[in-house]
C-alpha cells in the first residue's frame, strides 16, 4: 500500500511561486509513475501534471505549460511541483496521486492512491 503526504501548499499573491512536495512511502518509488491533479469549489478533479515512473517523461496540461513543472527526486521518494507565475484560477486543492507502472497518465481514475491533498489560494 502506497502512501502519499502533499506539503508545501498556502496563500500567495499572484505573480507569486509554491513548491508543492509528495512523499511517498510503501512501495518503490521508482516503479510507480505520478501525478498531480487538482480541484477547485464546485469543480472536477482536473489533471495538472504528470511524470513517469523513471522520471523520464513528464507532461504538463497545456494551460499550465511554461508556467508549472514536474519533477522527481527518486533517492528522496518525492514528486514535486513547481508552480510560477500563479493566478487567482490555480486556487484549489492539489492533490498527488500514483500508479503502478513506469508510463505517466492523466485521468483520475489511471491512479490507484492519493493524497490527502493541499490547499493553494492565489489572492488578487
Amino acid at each position: 500500500q502506497v502512501q502519499l503526504v502533499e506539503s508545501g501548499g498556502g496563500l500567495v499573491q499572484a505573480g507569486g511561486s509554491l513548491r508543492l512536495s509528495c512523499a511517498a512511502s510503501g512501495g518503490t518509488f521508482s516503479s510507480y509513475a505520478m501525478g498531480w491533479f487538482r480541484q477547485a469549489p464546485g469543480k472536477e478533479r482536473a489533471f495538472v501534471a504528470a511524470i513517469s515512473g523513471s522520471g523520464g517523461s513528464a507532461y504538463v496540461a497545456d494551460s499550465m505549460k511554461g508556467r508549472f513543472t514536474i519533477s522527481s527526486d527518486n533517492a528522496k521518494n518525492t514528486v514535486y511541483l513547481q508552480m510560477n507565475s500563479l493566478k487567482p484560477e490555480d486556487t484549489a486543492v492539489y492533490y498527488c496521486a500514483a500508479t503502478k507502472g513506469y508510463y505517466y497518465h492523466t485521468k483520475t481514475h489511471e491512479y490507484d492512491y492519493w493524497g490527502q491533498g493541499t490547499q493553494v489560494t492565489v489572492s488578487s
